[in-house]
C-alpha cells in the first residue's frame, strides 16, 4: 500500500455523476475526478470517496478505477435532496478535509454544495484550490487558482471544505479491471427529503447565447483612441431625440433584431 502523507487525517471526497457536453452520456465529472486525484495524493489506499444517489450506477466504477478499494454510496432517489443525505452522514463525525468539484455537470449545477455543507457543519470553505501543500498544527496551506494561471497561497484552519478547480492536477486514467473489482458500500438514510424546488422545474434544451454587437478591434492605443473618437462612416445611424417613447423603443428593438441579439 502506498505511503500516506497524512495518516491521521480524515479526508473525504464527494463525487457526482457527470455528463458529457456533446454526447450527453454519463461520465465521471471532470472537477470531481480532480478532487479524487488530490485526495489520493494525500491518502492513497485509505481515502473515502462518497456519493449520494444510485449505488448501482455503472459510472461510479470509473471513480473506483482510479485506485480505490471501495466507494461509499448513500442510497437515495433521484428526486431527493443530496444535501440532506450528506449532512446526515457527515454531521456525526465531521472530517478534517472534505473535497468536492466546483459544480455538478447535471441538475442544478449551482456550485453551492460546498458552501451549504460548510454552513451546516460549521466548517471553513475555500473555493477553486489546485493543491494542498501542507497540514501542520491544525492549519492547512493550500494553493488557490487565480485568473491567467496565477496562484494564491492560503492558510485554512481544520476542518474545512474545498472545491477543486480545473487547474488542479489532471486525474489519472481509470482502469476497468480494478474499477469492476472495487467494493461499492451502500447505506440507506432516514434523512432523505424530496427536493420540492426541483420538482417544479421545466427542463428544456439550452439555446445559443445572443450574438454580441460588433466591437472594433484595435491593436494599439492610437487605434483604440481613433475608434472611440471618430465619427461613423455609415449613413444608417439615427439620433433619437424629442420623439415619442414608443417610436424610440421600436428603433432600438429594430437595431437589436438586425444585429441578431434578439430573435
Amino acid at each position: 500500500m502506498p505511503h500516506s502523507r497524512f495518516p491521521d487525517l480524515d479526508v473525504r471526497v464527494l463525487v457526482s455523476i457527470g455528463l458529457h457536453p456533446s454526447s450527453q452520456r454519463a461520465r465521471r465529472a471532470e472537477t470531481d475526478a480532480r478532487a479524487v486525484e488530490l485526495g489520493l495524493n494525500l491518502q492513497p489506499g485509505i481515502l473515502e470517496v462518497l456519493h449520494a444517489g444510485n449505488p448501482y450506477d455503472a459510472t461510479l466504477r470509473s471513480y473506483a478505477g482510479m485506485g480505490l478499494e471501495s466507494l461509499r454510496v448513500i442510497e437515495q432517489r433521484e428526486q431527493d435532496d443530496a444535501l440532506e443525505s450528506l449532512l446526515h452522514y457527515l454531521a456525526a463525525d465531521v472530517p478534517d478535509v472534505i473535497l468536492t468539484g466546483v459544480r455538478a455537470e447535471r441538475g442544478e449545477s449551482s456550485g453551492m454544495m460546498p458552501y451549504l455543507l460548510a454552513e451546516h457543519l460549521g466548517c471553513t470553505v475555500v473555493s477553486g484550490i489546485t493543491e494542498i501543500l501542507s497540514i501542520e498544527k491544525g492549519v492547512a496551506e493550500v494553493l488557490q487558482a487565480q485568473p491567467r494561471g496565477q496562484r494564491r497561497k492560503l492558510k485554512v484552519p481544520l476542518p474545512f471544505i474545498a472545491s477543486v478547480d480545473m487547474a488542479a492536477k489532471e486525474p489519472r486514467q481509470s482502469a476497468f479491471g480494478p474499477g469492476q473489482r472495487a467494493q461499492i458500500d451502500h447505506s440507506m438514510t432516514e434523512a432523505s427529503i424530496t427536493d420540492a424546488q426541483q420538482a417544479e422545474w421545466q427542463v428544456s434544451p439550452a439555446r445559443n447565447r445572443p450574438k454580441r454587437l460588433k466591437v472594433v478591434k484595435a491593436k494599439s492605443a492610437a487605434d483604440r483612441l481613433k475608434a472611440a473618437t471618430q465619427k461613423s462612416s455609415g449613413d444608417e445611424g439615427k439620433v433619437l431625440r424629442d420623439l415619442p417613447a414608443k417610436e424610440m423603443a421600436q428603433a432600438v428593438f429594430d437595431l437589436l433584431l438586425e444585429e441578431g441579439v434578439v430573435r
